[in-house]
């Protein structure tokens, strides 16, 4: 068969291998290596006509740019004739079909997207990614797209890529086009886009941009030891990138596994414009030709982010700086095929306290962690917001919609951020405390009713608990233990405490005899059951000649058996309140234990 038959035969391989594919999960790592492994040697065709290409690219180029034609032991690269395609026959090349791949159109339109990788739970740094693409989309109008790159079939699963979806819904970051949802470039997982980049990978072939490798794992090992003995960055020599077709047909017929290299230009500039960093660039010469296809079949990750990001149109790829020094053979990727760049921002890192990469060992970092220990949506988005953002103010609370409206990346700096326990407890408190009274009273009385201190939700008892304890907790799920030590009469265990004896010996006995005869009274259970519980106590300071914290803490310490909590007299309304657990300790109860520990104070 001729070069472009054998080129097309080569796409009949791919299309077949990728329609199969398709009808197979797509996480099946032996489903979706044959989607490229099939094809992989079909391209033996196309290197004859990339040869073509590139000896006319000889021939035209200025000498300026000649030299990385040159191979590295400092001959020119030979002329030879094309190689004929000896993996398909004629009869099946001519009904094959070339895809129609495009670039979508810009239209002003802002295109960002997330792309995450299912090997994992969604960590902090990645939501942070989600979450200022979304708010920058918003802002300007513009769409978010959900990707998924899950061509690490080792790694990746169906339940980390659910689980990513369910966190990413939790935090109400929604997405025009995705797996989900589809959209009109889809496909929306890399694992099932194997057509595509197999077709752009026999494209690069065809125009001299890529070429096959034979080298063994040994041979590049030796390559690399080599380089590092002299104090040379690693980087491919190229020793394939001047073989005959001759010799790459020799290798194909024996099955040689193969990869596919780029052919990375020496001698140029490569230089973006970072909507965050500025003008950032890479000489050419620090890289060598690049893997774009894995032996296997596989893409390798900088060719199929950059195929990705055209083919669906990404006008803006904000991601974390990490990915930096990926641009350059991204961009040369994006320049080979003639596609359009999309404009990038690179974000600072997130830090532990400590300044070192937070991970595990600086306890949770996943969005399903933080959620599961009972921090708000709105908290989460509001803190990642304020890492390496801000809005020129000293506010630190916001809602979302604040943050969609100011939301910008020309106020994204390059600093570092931290990521700060202690300020995040402290602002999903205060978003606690903004949420109404209602949506308070439900999501903390789900937690009551769950640790067995409230009968259900909706009770009397349940809305007072809610009142008492929600201005004074960080987490939902630390009402259980405010609510339980406000049920609780802890003085005997408390009367050891050298703070709570200072306040036994300034005559803690008259305080504590004018509380049991209130109570025996029955003046006591009026005055709490009226609200007028302050009035009484001050009744009781006038008698007594005490005032300030000489009459309201022994009286504190006597009423709940601590020094520190909640209003005295909420907390005894609490405990007549209709729906009160029988784990409660009341008022009657709380009078005897007082009388039982006179001891403690009597002189």
């Amino acid at each position: 068969p001729t070069p472009l038959v054998a080129r097309r035969g080569a796409l009949l391989c791919i299309q077949r291998a990728s329609t199969a594919h398709s009808y197979a999960s797509p996480f099946s790592a032996s489903h979706r290596m044959s989607a490229f492994t099939l094809s992989a040697h079909a391209l033996t065709g196309a290197v004859a006509l990339g040869r073509a290409t590139w000896r006319r690219r000889v021939a035209a180029a200025p000498a300026s740019t000649r030299s990385h034609l040159v191979d590295r032991s400092g001959g020119t690269r030979r002329a030879v004739a094309p190689v004929r395609c000896v993996a398909t026959n004629a009869g099946t090349a001519a009904r094959a079909e070339k895809i129609d791949i495009k670039v979508p159109e810009r239209d002003g339109t802002v295109r960002v997207r997330f792309a995450p990788s299912p090997t994992g739970n969604l960590h902090v740094g990645g939501a942070r990614t989600a979450l200022f693409n979304w708010l920058y989309a918003k802002n300007m109008g513009g769409k978010l797209i959900l990707r998924v790159e899950d061509t690490d079939t080792a790694r990746s699963t169906k339940e980390s890529e659910d689980a990513m979806v369910r966190d990413l819904q939790w935090m109400g970051l929604n997405w025009d086009e995705g797996p989900d949802v589809g959209g009109p470039y889809g496909p929306y997982r890399q694992s099932e886009r194997g057509a595509i980049y197999m077709q752009l990978a026999l494209q690069l072939v065809d125009d001299g941009h890529a070429y096959p490798c034979f080298c063994t794992d040994k041979e590049l090992t030796m390559m690399k030891e080599e380089q590092e003995a002299k104090k040379l960055p690693p980087k491919y020599t190229g020793r394939w990138s001047t073989a005959t077709p001759e010799e790459v047909a020799e290798e194909m017929a024996k099955g040689t596994p193969c990869t596919y290299r780029f052919r990375v230009p020496a001698g140029e500039r490569i230089e973006i414009d970072d909507m965050i960093r500025g003008k950032v660039g890479w000489d050419t010469d620090t890289l060598g030709d690049f893997v774009l296809l894995r032996s296997s079949g596989l893409p390798v990750y900088n060719f199929c982010v950059a195929v990705d990001d055209a083919t669906m149109g990404i006008t803006h790829v904000l991601r974390a700086e990490e990915h930096l020094p990926n641009t350059l053979r991204q961009a040369l990727v994006y320049d080979a095929l003639k596609f359009p760049r999309p404009i990038f921002g690179h974000m600072s890192l997130i830090l532990a306290p400590d300044r070192s990469k937070l991970s595990k060992r600086h306890g949770a970092t996943s969005v399903g962690q933080f959620k599961d220990q009972g921090y708000l949506r709105q908290t989460m988005i509001n803190y990642l917001s304020l890492l390496g953002w801000n809005d020129g103010t000293e506010q630190e609370i916001y809602d979302t919609a604040e943050l969609v409206s100011k939301f910008g990346v020309e106020r994204i700096n390059k600093s570092p951020a931290v990521f700060d326990v202690v300020k995040l407890n402290w602002m999903n408190g205060q978003h606690i405390r903004l949420m109404p009274q209602e949506d308070q009273v439900a999501m903390v009385g789900a937690v009551l009713v769950k640790e067995g201190l409230a009968a259900s939700v909706d009770s009397p008892f349940t809305a007072k608990a809610v009142e008492l304890c929600a201005n004074g907790i960080e987490l939902v799920q630390a009402a259980s233990s405010e609510v339980r030590a406000i049920l609780e009469y802890p003085l005997k265990e408390n009367v050891e405490d050298e703070k709570m004896k200072k306040i036994l010996d300034d005559d803690f006995g008259e305080i504590a005899d004018a509380v049991v005869a209130g109570f025996e009274s029955g003046d006591l259970a009026a005055a709490v059951a009226k609200g007028e519980f302050k009035g009484w106590i001050n009744g009781v300071g006038k008698g007594l000649n005490r005032k300030g914290k000489r009459l309201f803490m022994p009286v504190r310490v006597a009423l709940t058996g601590r020094m520190q909590g909640p209003d005295v007299g909420e907390v005894l309304g609490l405990l007549v309140a209709e729906g009160a657990p029988a784990s409660a300790v009341l008022l009657a109860n709380r009078i005897e234990a007082l009388k039982a520990e006179s001891a403690a104070w009597t002189k």
